[in-house]
């Protein structure tokens, strides 16, 4: 297919401004005048870059009740993402082997509404099979601190992330939280009971461990869904030493108020925490001066029963929030209030998470790059309804929220996304 769109907002590289589009092929032929020829006028609509979201858990096969390709990458498609690297954890088996990324790779096929990569997972006597699994084409390796919830996922100590460290030349992303500064949650029903928790403390220690061990190897780290901005001073000076360091946040940490959270609502319970709203400003300053670069998901679904919906007991509740159909909106919601532009949103959530991962046909609108691009209205505003949304369990923290910012098309190589499953497999070699 060969066609050109127009509108008066096309977020390019340099920017926002008046131009049309034209996809042949699947990829961006031409950016040219307004006033070019053209095949469809979007108007005042935003023409976007589809996101790229780099923190997904799918978790099939094995848990595929929780979530599943189908309904992930559909959900991701409406609300403007159009790649996804998925997280190598809560599926069975864990993708940390080239023999299990071939089973979560056969679970996929056929299923996925957007493009679909790999993370690999980095778990205690798999530093051998790091090299091989990095060759079969994932994006790097994930590794927790500290308990991640399943058990054939276990944490690394100092010492085997050292070792991961040392396996292969990668990328490594770190939950960052230190299980020796963590309290024991209590059952109970009340949030801050289960903030309390989780203090600032536990986040700082282990973002320092991991920083710690990066410099003494040299390694590439990335940290995930930065929670406490209590951390950033030791990024900032981490990143001045010339490690080799970058992080992310999350919507959630950046729109929600965790003095704010009902008791019993545990469609709010993630780990690390919601945090306060002085926190949240310090987040929201990390991303104003480069300190955070991206923005993505940790889209975590699970079943409402694992929610503990019943009970409300926050300290059973299974620790994850589903919002992969939402972030952009959810973000643009609080972005535009604090004086952010819809090009910062496009930074943060597109073009920044291609670059982590290499991925330099995606998240951009220019010559060359894959047609994925979102028509999107930065004015419109919908309420949002949970049984609306294409996650597999109407469960979210944004229930009867009003968000500003509507995705009314989302393209996947100049194709409409989320009618025919068209998702193609991401490999960190291929399309770099």
């Amino acid at each position: 297919m060969t066609f050109t769109l127009r509108s008066r907002q096309v977020y390019l590289p340099g920017g926002p401004r008046p131009a049309t589009v034209t996809v042949a092929g699947g990829r961006i032929a031409a950016v040219g005048d307004h006033d070019a020829d053209f095949d469809t006028d979007l108007g005042d609509l935003a023409l976007l870059p589809g996101l790229v979201d780099t923190h997904v858990h799918v978790n099939e096969p094995g848990r595929t009740e929780w979530e599943g390709f189908a309904t992930a990458t559909r959900a991701a498609a409406a609300g403007g993402v159009t790649s996804v690297v998925d997280m190598p954890l809560n599926s069975l088996p864990p993708t940390t082997s080239v023999a299990a990324l071939r089973e979560k790779q056969a679970a996929a096929e056929g299923q996925c509404f957007v493009d679909v990569g790999f993370w690999g997972g980095a778990v205690p006597g798999n530093a051998a099979d790091l090299p091989a699994l990095h060759d079969a084409g994932v994006f790097g390796f994930k590794s927790f601190l500290v308990d991640s919830g399943v058990p054939e996922f276990p944490p690394l100590d100092r010492a085997g992330l050292a070792e991961a460290f040392a396996a292969v030349d990668a990328l490594f992303v770190v939950h960052a939280e230190d299980p020796a500064a963590l309290l024991p949650a209590v059952p109970s029903r009340s949030y801050a009971d289960f903030l309390a928790s989780r203090p600032v403390a536990a986040e700082v220690s282990a973002v320092g461990t991991a920083l710690s061990v990066a410099a003494a190897t040299g390694a590439r780290v990335h940290i995930l869904h930065l929670s406490a901005a209590g951390a950033l001073p030791v990024l900032r000076r981490a990143q001045a030493d010339g490690v080799r360091v970058t992080a992310e946040t999350c919507p959630h940490y950046l729109t929600l108020d965790g003095l704010s959270v009902p008791d019993g609502a545990t469609e709010f319970k993630c780990c690390p925490p919601i945090r306060d709203a002085g926190n949240q400003d310090e987040l929201w300053g990390g991303l104003a001066d480069g300190t955070i670069t991206i923005v993505v998901s940790d889209h975590s679904p699970s079943t409402p029963s694992l929610k503990r919906r019943d009970t409300g007991d926050f300290a059973a509740a299974w620790g994850g929030i589903a919002s992969l159909q939402l972030g952009l909106s959810a973000v643009w919601t609080a972005a535009r209030r604090r004086g952010f532009g819809l090009a910062d949103v496009v930074r943060w959530m597109a073009t920044g998470p291609a670059d982590l991962v290499g991925l330099r046909r995606k998240g951009r609108i220019a010559v060359g790059a894959d047609a994925d691009l979102v028509a999107f209205d930065p004015d419109g505003s919908f309420v949002v309804d949970p049984a609306a949304l294409h996650h597999r369990h109407p469960v979210t923290p944004y229930a009867s929220a009003e968000l500003s910012g509507v995705v009314h098309t989302t393209w996947l190589r100049g194709v409409p996304a989320g009618e025919t499953p068209r998702g193609r497999f991401l490999r960190r070699e291929e399309d770099a």
